[in-house]
């Protein structure tokens, strides 16, 4: 993977550099690998604690693309909210149909570039599974997903491998397993098993989920 390694003199701006030279401080390295299109999904797993953020941000800024990334509405209300947008936020409502998912499929296609990054994890704390959102999104839009990891058992962020899906759920939560195995989170306990939710039972109430 060294052939990925970003350097800060290769870079071609001042604050990519900044933004990588700092990961490099703390440790942290960051692969980059070009993207296979102007549009697709960033993955980005294991989610297990609050400074996957700025480790996610800064290097964000280091690749120097301008990826946008879901998260609760929750979080952008109050003075924060503009803040998280000007970053590249985009507010979702967790109880939104499948209507919302198709029209932000067709938001982000009508874009000239848009990769959209997602925590299918949906929460920091552990959960027996994956959010199937992104799998949804992905598919109704027709485009890759980038598998993006954060390995805080080698300080490598990741941002090399991609994946065109199947339509077979099966095989290609198993790709996408393959390449997360032995990835580690801050809280490794915490990581959520990489399989997707079972079907909701349409004859329950949909809940909000924090």
């Amino acid at each position: 993977m060294s052939e990925y390694l970003l350097r800060p003199a290769a870079l071609p701006t001042w604050g990519q550099r900044t933004a990588l030279r700092l990961l490099n401080l703390t440790g942290w390295q960051v692969h980059f690998k070009p993207l296979p299109g102007p549009h697709g999904i960033a993955v980005v797993y294991p989610h297990t604690s609050n400074w996957d953020f700025p480790i996610g941000l800064l290097a964000k800024w280091a690749v120097g693309l301008k990826f946008r990334w879901l998260a609760k509405d929750s979080l952008f209300r109050g003075v924060m909210g503009g803040l998280m947008r000007y970053w590249g936020g985009i507010a979702v409502d967790r109880r939104a149909s499948m209507g919302a998912t198709r029209k932000l499929a067709q938001d982000m296609l009508a874009a000239p570039w848009c990769w959209i990054a997602i925590t299918p994890e949906g929460t920091r704390s552990y959960r027996p599974h994956w959010k199937s959102g992104f799998y949804h999104l992905a598919t109704t839009a027709k485009v890759p997903l980038l598998l993006v990891y954060i390995d805080y058992s080698t300080k490598v962020l990741s941002v090399v491998d991609t994946l065109t899906l199947s339509g077979d759920a099966d095989q290609d939560m198993a790709a996408i397993a393959a390449v997360y195995a032995g990835r580690q989170g801050l809280y490794p306990d915490q990581a959520a098993p990489i399989k997707l939710a079972p079907p909701r039972d349409p004859s329950e109430p949909q809940r909000r989920q924090g």
